[in-house]
């Protein structure tokens, strides 16, 4: 058992301890019915018997059971009545707690933030960029001017009748495509139609 205690541990310790209270006090109760019948059966049986002094000692005995349970269960109320405002004052607490630690929380964000040195990094990155972004265009146009040397050196090795004739002969394989697909269907459709003449 650790000798320092958090509060949250005496609070759940304390809890139980009501609790505790509550479930004896409830017993108590328990026992007083059970007294307030065999006192009633005892009266009964005193009556039968025509024992007039036990049952006046037993009605003067249920008197005192009547009396002892009622500040049972007025003790028994005020016990849960008063857990409940402890339980209310404890939400209220964790509500002001909570408040507490965000108002600090926010309070530590608004202090962390320099609005000084946000300002001078946005202002370094856009530099940054904006030099970025000639240093792309640079690159960009030492790409083209190699492209446009590799196209010179290459109208060398290649004519222009050359690229005339691959181009030409793409053509012409894309027409020899079209027709074929042409024929498929015209052959699809010819035979749709022989099953049509067939079943007339």
């Amino acid at each position: 058992m650790a000798l320092f205690k958090s509060s949250e541990e005496r609070r759940i310790e304390r809890d139980i301890k009501i609790r505790q209270g509550i479930r004896r006090i409830e017993k108590a109760i328990r026992e007083q019915n059970k007294f307030q019948d065999e006192f009633i059966r005892n009266a009964q049986r005193a009556r039968q018997i025509g024992d007039s002094a036990q049952y006046a000692f037993i009605r003067n005995s249920l008197k005192k059971t009547a009396l002892v349970k009622r500040v049972l269960e007025r003790q028994l109320l005020s016990v849960k009545n008063a857990l409940l405002i402890k339980r209310q004052a404890e939400a209220s607490a964790d509500f002001a707690g909570a408040m507490g630690m965000m108002a600090r929380e926010i309070g530590r964000l608004f202090g962390e933030t320099d609005l000084l040195k946000t300002q001078a990094e946005w202002e370094k990155a856009m530099v940054q960029s904006q030099s970025m972004e000639e240093r792309m265009s640079m690159f960009l146009d030492t790409v083209e001017d190699i492209a446009a040397q590799d196209a010179e050196s290459a109208t060398e090795l290649v004519t222009d009748d050359e690229i005339d004739r691959m181009i030409e002969a793409e053509q012409a394989a894309e027409h020899q495509k079209e027709l074929g697909k042409l024929a498929g269907l015209r052959a699809e459709l010819d035979s749709l139609k022989g099953e049509g003449e067939k079943q007339k």
